[in-house]
């Protein structure tokens, strides 16, 4: 009988230590690497990844059930399994220390599983945006995992945008839209909900808000997740049809 109490109370006390562990998960800890973010005043920036054949990723503290509190720093701890090969494109989140915050999908995967962790600064090298494209750089179908934009030429300069997005929920499908009219303006393509109220003057909370820039022969487009339901998202690097 002791015995079983015994193993009883070390289950307890297994489960108390679970609990507190995740109770202590912060997502807002600059330690930790959560993927992008929105940024209202800055447009997101991809890199390329350089310098070695494979780059692996590294810990945040709560990996490892929270026992990577030290992370990251460059230690073979901190070395995750998982890694990117060289000229492997990332969108490109907040920096800490040598190590910068990304996010990536596979070219052309058909699943819209994204990679998300910290990568060391100097094993990446920014991507410019056109600098200065034209209409006709815009127009045309573009595909991304899950969903598809049509933009088209709207007259005046500005151009039409419509996009639908679609993302697994259990046995449902959450999804979402956009359809807008608007300018380009200094390389990018900023609007909120129709295009009808300038970006710089948002109405309120829960807008959806957009921005398009064309980088090498992709399109990137990045939203506030504010354009569908839950866990709908039409941010990604974008292929011409």
């Amino acid at each position: 009988m002791r015995a079983a109490w015994l193993g009883l109370l070390n289950l307890f006390a297994l489960n108390l230590l679970a609990v507190s562990a995740a109770s202590a998960y912060d997502a807002t800890d600059p330690a930790n690497c959560t993927g992008i973010g929105w940024d209202d005043a800055r447009p997101l920036t991809v890199a390329r990844v350089t310098g070695q054949p494979r780059v692996n990723f590294v810990k945040s503290p709560y990996d490892d059930d929270f026992k990577a509190a030290s992370c990251p720093v460059p230690t073979e701890a901190c070395r995750k399994k998982s890694y990117l090969v060289s000229d492997d494109w990332v969108l490109v989140g907040r920096t800490r220390g040598n190590f910068t915050c990304v996010t990536y999908q596979p070219p052309r995967t058909k699943s819209q599983t994204w990679a998300r962790g910290w990568l060391p600064r100097a094993a990446l090298a920014p991507v410019a945006p056109m600098a200065a494209p034209t209409l006709s750089d815009w127009t045309g179908s573009w595909v991304h995992p899950g969903g598809q934009l049509t933009i088209k030429a709207a007259g005046g300069g500005r151009l039409r945008i419509e996009g639908d997005q679609v993302v697994p929920a259990g046995r449902d499908l959450n999804n979402g839209s956009i359809a807008a009219t608007a300018q380009p303006k200094g390389g990018v393509i900023a609007f909120v909900e129709d295009g009808t109220t300038p970006f710089e003057q948002p109405n309120g909370a829960d807008e959806c808000r957009v921005r398009l820039q064309r980088i090498g022969a992709l399109l990137l487009v990045e939203d506030n997740n504010d354009c569908g339901g839950a866990g709908v998202s039409f941010t990604g690097l974008y292929h011409r049809r």
